[in-house]
This record gives C-alpha cells, sequence and structure tokens, in this order.
C-alpha cells in the first residue's frame, strides 16, 4: 500500500512509490532478472501486494522468487514481521521493512509499502513499483514460467487491458481509498459516485462475458479482483463505500466468486488479516480499533453460474498446484 497525503479540498491523494526501478531480463534496468536473487515482500491485507501474490502464483515463480509475508499490523516505523519467529523475516533477518529501504538508501524517509522487492545478499529494497511488478512477471520473468502458465498479458489485447487498468485504477483500486480517507464531504461524495458508475459499468460489461477482456484471465481481471474481495469487509463500511454490498451486486458478486473459486486467487486470501489491518491500522477512520466478526465469508463457495458465459480460465494453460505450505491461508469457517 503506498503512503497518503490529502489536499487542501479534503480529497485523497496518493503519493508516487518511491523506488521505480525494474528487474528486467533485456537489460534495460540495473537489476537483472536471476533466479533466487530476489526476496518479493507482500502482505496479506494489502490489495496492491495481493496482485503479485496471484501473478506469481498463476505464472510459478515460487521456485525462483521467493516470499515474505508481513503481518497485518504496522507503525510509523512501517510493516513489520509480527507473525514470523523472532518477529523477523526468515530470510532476510529484519523485523521491518523500513530496514530493507535504509540498507538500500541510508536516512530514507519517504514511504515504505508492500509489495516490494528486495536483493537477498545485500538486504537492500529494489523496487516497490507495484505497477509494474505485475506486468514484468509476465513479460520479464517469462524464461522461468512454469509449463502450463497462462499469458495474463497477451500483446493482442494489451491496450485493451492497460485501458481497462487505468479505469479500474483510479475509480475502483484508488477510488475506495478516495472515499475512506476524504476529509471534506464534496470529496468523498465525488469519490462515491466514481466508484459506483465506474462499478455499474464493470457490471454491464461482465454481463454477458466470463472475463473482462478476451476469453481468459488476464491482469485486467486481477486488478479489479483484489479491490472486489476486500468490499465487504472493508471497503463498504469502514471506507463508506455503502450503496451496496458487493453481495448485492449480482454480476459482480458471481464473478468474484468465480474467480475466487480459480485456483490462484481465494488461496492467497486471509480475510482476518485483511479486517486486522484496516480496522487497526487506520486509527483515523477507526478510532477505536474493534475489529469487526463479520462478515461470513462461506458465501465466497457457493455456485456462481458463470461456467455458462464459457471462456477458458488458464487459456491454453493448466491451473497452478497448492501454494507452498508455508504460504498457504487459512481455510473459510
Amino acid at each position: 500500500m503506498t503512503a497518503t497525503q490529502s489536499s487542501s479540498t479534503g480529497a485523497f491523494e496518493r503519493e508516487p512509490v518511491a523506488l521505480t526501478e525494474r528487474i528486467t531480463s533485456d537489460g534495460s534496468s540495473a537489476w537483472p532478472v536471476e533466479p533466487g536473487r530476489y526476496r518479493l515482500v507482500v502482505a496479506r491485507a494489502c490489495p496492491w501486494a495481493n496482485r503479485s501474490v496471484i501473478v506469481r502464483r498463476l505464472l510459478g515463480l515460487e521456485p525462483v522468487l521467493s516470499m515474505g509475508i508481513a503481518g497485518p499490523l504496522h507503525d510509523e516505523r512501517s510493516w513489520r514481521f509480527h507473525n514470523d519467529p523472532d518477529n523477523r523475516d526468515p530470510v532476510l533477518g529484519i523485523e521491518y521493512l523500513r530496514e530493507a529501504y535504509e540498507a538500500a538508501h541510508p536516512g530514507y524517509d519517504d514511504g515504505v509499502t508492500v509489495p516490494t522487492v528486495v536483493e537477498i545478499a545485500s538486504g537492500k529494497a529494489v523496487t516497490n513499483n507495484f505497477q509494474a511488478l505485475t506486468l514484468d512477471l509476465s513479460t520479464q520473468w517469462r524464461a522461468h514460467h512454469r509449463d502450463g502458465a497462462p499469458d495474463l498479458y497477451p500483446e493482442a489485447h494489451r491496450e485493451e487491458i492497460d485501458e481497462i487498468n487505468d479505469a479500474v485504477y483510479h475509480d475502483v483500486n484508488n477510488g475506495v481509498y478516495k472515499c475512506g480517507f476524504a476529509t471534506g464531504q464534496d470529496a468523498y461524495e465525488k469519490a462515491y459516485r466514481a466508484l459506483f458508475d465506474r462499478l455499474d459499468a464493470l457490471s454491464d460489461r461482465l454481463a454477458t462475458r466470463r472475463y473482462l477482456v478476451g476469453d481468459t484471465i488476464t491482469e485486467a481481471d486481477i486488478r479489479l479482483w483484489v479491490t472486489l474481495v476486500r468490499f465487504d469487509a472493508v471497503y463498504h463500511g469502514h471506507f463508506k463505500c455503502n450503496r451496496q454490498k458487493l453481495t448485492e451486486m449480482p454480476v459482480l458478486w458471481a464473478y468474484a466468486r468465480d474467480l475466487f473459486q480459480t485456483p490462484g486467487f481465494g488461496d492467497t486470501i486471509d480475510f482476518e488479516q485483511i479486517k486486522q489491518h484496516y480496522y487497526g491500522v487506520h486509527r483515523t477512520v477507526n478510532p477505536t480499533g474493534i475489529v469487526p466478526l463479520g462478515p461470513d465469508p462461506r458465501g465466497w463457495l457457493t455456485p456462481h453460474g458463470r461456467e455458462e458465459l464459457g471462456g477458458r480460465p488458464f487459456g491454453d494453460g493448466t491451473p497452478p498446484g497448492p501454494p507452498p505450505e508455508g504460504e498457504r491461508v487459512p481455510p473459510l469457517v
């Protein structure tokens, strides 16, 4: 999640990421793709990090790109590995993610966010460029994809995917934050209307097609889904996005369940950590820090009926296998 600020109008504004480096296979950056060299640091709570977790799973990059998981709680010192033994990442040996940023840039004083890729040997943060990271996993890490990995960013559809991603980012992914962190009524109402106008348009689009672009899962579906899966648990109430719950939007609810039940999606979600983070960390929004018990997550496993629209989730590829032992999330209860 990237750092935040509020403008003089009360509108939420997201600060740009600080580390814009990319890891590439074509020599266009200082950081080459190299198996075992880097560690992807994420948090189960964060939608921006969830994108990279899903893409890494679908492409089968686990053997070449290890993953550290920060806990749901943090303070001004940044994301912390408080669910790991001794409160430290077992590979990087750090307690706070900020330590990797300071190793790379002594005196670092900008935002510390997930996902972040860290060079293991030096302990230095390489990039927190969440917008480029998943696209690079699809394109720059191609030599290390598993057999049967899907093409999540097919060249024939990239222009359409990019267009949808841009609209979804501004009105939905970031739109829920514009609602939740607005400090002025007008700013909140503008963001609220843009959010639900976009959700209505997406619902119309998905009423007759299983996926956003083409007939397979792409980057566009991943980016929309990470917000939808958090909608009722946190955004509807905590961020005042309360025209409707996701469960009250039939097309989007079925679409979201379809993906939740697809390997690589629902098996990356820990609803308890998601709620612990949003309700426990955002004290300006929820001063008591009380974490709600609901909603009941078992509805995510109910039939969705989207198969009738056709489509092939993985195209000519195959589903990923189960996640590694240390990366599994608790089952829904």
